[in-house]
């Protein structure tokens, strides 16, 4: 081929051609819209399938006095019946502390325990028989609050303390003290896809199980323990899941044993495919919170001192609480800076589901803390919350002092300054602001509020060895490249991202780079696709295969066309080698006769990590990600009911990758944190039953609920860390920005006493809890 073929760029064009930071749509969209995406569940069954169903427990806490489980066997289709007697290994399936049976033995610990396994020769065979069985119980004292863990110290694991400074004696020093209390509830997942798991048993004792899953290599952990066999003996595979959202984390692992389990057995494959009412019983929520707080500050707002203490509702067995604890505390500073600091935190075991990861692990409900209280502290002042805000901002990346953490990272990357002052005059927020005071002061029912928070939220694992990631990367003769690497799609875009930052490495267009469903044969010893890490991680490990590649092909064509490999050009398929230019398929077929290597292993590991776990300091994040959000509420005071009228939203995503995607993650994050803080509550009755178990009971937000006027833009700002491609992470950071809803709903319903009250709001802000606070303001007025 001729490099003056008008076919071919010029080589100033090709230097500057790019396939990362392109609106590239998700690579899946077309198969999700015609309903061809293959699920799970969706995978043709092989012949003798078998589906299972859990028996579960009615009781909270209760011993098992005796089971009798002829009836299950009696019921139509039914192949048999396991319990843990039947387990061949060993029976837990818990993530750190191994404390979570995957089958009760002598007790139960919650309403919803799996007790035992029905196998059948259809789903709706399974799920009746497990409703058959007698069982007899001795019931035990349950416990079911945070506040109740709290004083009964009943713990999953040891209380946590972080101190910095000397809080007391700031609090002494301390112009005004302000004390309160706060609950924020928890959240289902309530991904559309439920958990499940397809099972099926391979020649000399192995396990192939597809699995809904975010962490493939735990679930293989867990099988191979349940199944007492070695880990290659196990093969967990997922191509995608429909949401997971922390939900499949760890909480898949019960689904995968006890599919596997049967499967051993029976010597037949088995699925089991949960109920969305049992996987509600069943499973783990985010964690609920109860805070008791004291916060210093003087007459500009400026915070002197802080303490805190946060239970959580961790439920029955540690799971990842500790974890989640531990993130909680790092974020409580937010976006501020705290010099003298207490900060506790406890993990309260109930008698309910055991909590697990959700996204943002903990640090939602850390930051929604001090967002609250300062909220509280400029009420108090008569100062605009956000003048408060501003006074409390880490200082700017040269200001040395008021840039440390409490658990004493440097912040360097700082840009919370510029992207709120950016935010703030787009959104016009200082005439809204009159604007609606002068709304609120005309209008008796109907009050509006507005709100705007901001965000900063550290990014990487907090267990620092998770911080790492493989990839593989194969050039096929034909010029086309498949990618296999550690992370699972969830929607959340990762296999889209990675194939783009690969199409660039190799210099072909995004349509010749397919990836492949998760494996654990292809990629060992993988960390779960969480802490917003997916893209960062495994994006870096299939650049640095891709890069590899990239190498041979280069020193193959300046070897082979006479120039030096800097001056090999590599551009939307095409080669430019000197004066040559060539397809890149052509150069991949010359390549593979010359017995070139065209596959390639990457890894990847984030430098610069650190953590002690016994003074609760070091460097847990390798970067943060920063945004803000202004909303705007409309509440009547009457019924309790609320609209959310504006949203102005701007988010920090470094040098975004895909910023179609990105948007699109922080517009689903948004609705899904407001739903957390409006809509989405969970209660159990005082038996210890989850009432709030499908659709018909839980409220997730719908379309109607989303705003009419809903503006997300990406502040333009390159990543300080080597991230990949310099971008920032978007999966969990933007679930914080609709702090703003709810504390505009606070703001609304302050209006009913002249904003002189702080309304005792709790989350989520359901129209009982806004009637509540409004009632509490006008109470508290009156009796002024």
């Amino acid at each position: 081929m001729n490099s003056k073929s008008e076919a071919f760029m010029t080589i100033g064009a090709a230097q500057g051609w790019a396939e990362v930071g392109q609106n590239h749509p998700h690579e899946s969209a077309i198969l999700h819209v015609l309903g061809e995406a293959t699920y799970t569940d969706d995978i043709p069954e092989a012949q003798g399938t078998l589906h299972a169903a859990l028996g579960l427990s009615p009781k909270a806490h209760a011993r098992i006095l005796s089971i009798n489980l002829e009836p299950v066997k009696a019921m139509p289709g039914v192949v048999a019946v396991y319990t843990y007697k039947d387990i061949p290994g060993t029976n837990d399936c818990g993530p750190i502390i191994h404390d979570d049976p995957i089958l009760a033995e002598e007790k139960v610990e919650y309403v919803g325990q799996p007790i035992f396994i029905v196998v059948a020769e259809s789903h709706d065979q399974a799920r009746h028989a497990a409703r058959k069985a007698d069982i007899q119980y001795e019931e035990l004292p349950a416990i079911l609050t945070p506040e109740a863990a709290r004083d009964a110290e009943s713990f999953v694991v040891p209380p946590m303390r972080l101190t910095r400074g000397d809080a007391k004696a700031a609090f002494e020093r301390s112009k005004h003290i302000l004390k309160g209390k706060l609950h924020v509830g928890g959240q289902e997942q309530f991904y559309l896809e439920g958990q499940i798991s397809y099972a099926l048993p391979k020649e000399a004792g192995g396990m192939h199980v597809y699995c809904s899953t975010q962490h493939p290599t735990e679930m293989q952990h867990v099988v191979a323990h349940a199944l007492h066999i070695a880990s290659h003996a196990v093969v967990i595979e997922c191509r995608r899941m429909g949401g997971a959202f922390g939900g499949k984390e760890s909480q898949s692992a019960l689904w995968a044993a006890c599919a596997a389990v049967c499967a051993a057995h029976l010597k037949r494959p088995v699925k089991l495919r949960a109920d969305r009412d049992d996987d509600m019983m069943v499973t783990g929520k985010r964690h609920c919170f109860y805070y008791e707080y004291e916060m210093g500050y003087d007459d500009n707002g400026l915070i002197t001192a802080a303490k805190v203490e946060m239970v959580s509702r961790a439920g029955f067995s540690a799971d990842l609480s500790a974890p989640v604890a531990t993130r909680a505390i790092c974020h409580f500073d937010n976006t501020y800076y705290l010099s003298d600091v207490d900060i506790r935190a406890m993990a309260g075991k109930t008698n309910t589901q055991s909590n697990t990861a959700f996204r943002g692990f903990g640090g939602p409900q850390g930051a929604i803390a001090i967002e609250y209280i300062v909220d509280e502290i400029a009420r108090n002042l008569g100062k605009d919350a956000l003048d408060v805000r501003k006074t409390n901002f880490y200082g700017r990346n040269d200001e040395e002092g008021r840039n440390y953490t409490q658990y004493g990272q440097k912040v360097v990357d700082n840009v919370i300054h510029e992207l709120v002052a950016q935010l703030e005059n787009d959104s016009a927020y200082r005439a809204r602001r009159e604007a609606i005071q002068a709304f609120n002061a005309g209008s008796p029912v109907l009050k509006k509020g507005l709100a705007l928070t901001p965000v900063k939220f550290g990014i990487a694992f907090n267990v620092t060895h998770f911080n790492q990631a493989g990839a593989l990367v194969h050039i096929y003769t034909d010029g086309s490249v498949l990618v296999n690497h550690g992370g699972t799609e969830m929607g959340q875009g990762i296999n889209t991202k990675v194939c783009q930052v690969v199409a660039h490495e190799l210099g072909i267009p995004l349509a010749r780079v397919r990836a492949s469903a998760t494996d654990t044969s292809k990629v060992a010893n993988t960390s779960a696709t969480a802490a917003s890490t997916g893209a960062d991680l495994n994006g870096k490990a299939a650049q640095d295969a891709a890069a590899t590649l990239n190498r041979r092909l280069r020193e193959f064509a300046a070897k082979t066309y006479g120039c030096e490999p800097a001056a090999v050009v590599f551009a939307n398929g095409v080669v430019y080698a000197g004066s040559t230019t060539l397809s890149f398929p052509d150069l991949v077929q010359k390549a593979y006769l010359a017995r070139v290597q065209l596959w390639s292993d990457g890894f990847y590991a984030t430098p610069g990590l650190s953590w002690d776990r016994e003074s609760m300091t070091g460097n847990p994040f390798g970067y943060y990600a920063y945004g803000a959000s202004v909303s705007e509420v409309v509440v009547d005071t009457l019924t309790g009911e609320w609209k959310l009228l504006k949203v102005n939203a701007l988010y920090d995503a470094g040098n975004s990758l895909n910023p179609a995607i990105d948007v699109g993650q922080v517009e689903g994050a948004f609705i899904q944190g407001m739903g957390w803080l409006t809509t989405e509550e969970l209660w159990w009755n005082k038996a210890g039953k989850l009432m709030t178990h499908a659709p018909s009971t839980y409220k997730i937000p719908g379309v109607s609920d989303c705003p009419e006027d809903f503006d997300v833009q990406l502040f333009k700002n390159r990543n300080a860390f080597d991230s990949i491609h310099r971008s920032k992470a978007v999966g969990e950071p933007p679930l914080l920005l609709p702090f703003s809803v709810f504390l505009a709903i606070r703001d609304a319903v302050a209006s009913v006493g002249g904003y002189r009250i702080n309304p005792p709001l709790r989350a989520p802000a359901t129209s009982e809890a806004i009637l509540d606070a409004v009632d509490a303001v006008r109470e508290q007025a009156d009796a002024m």
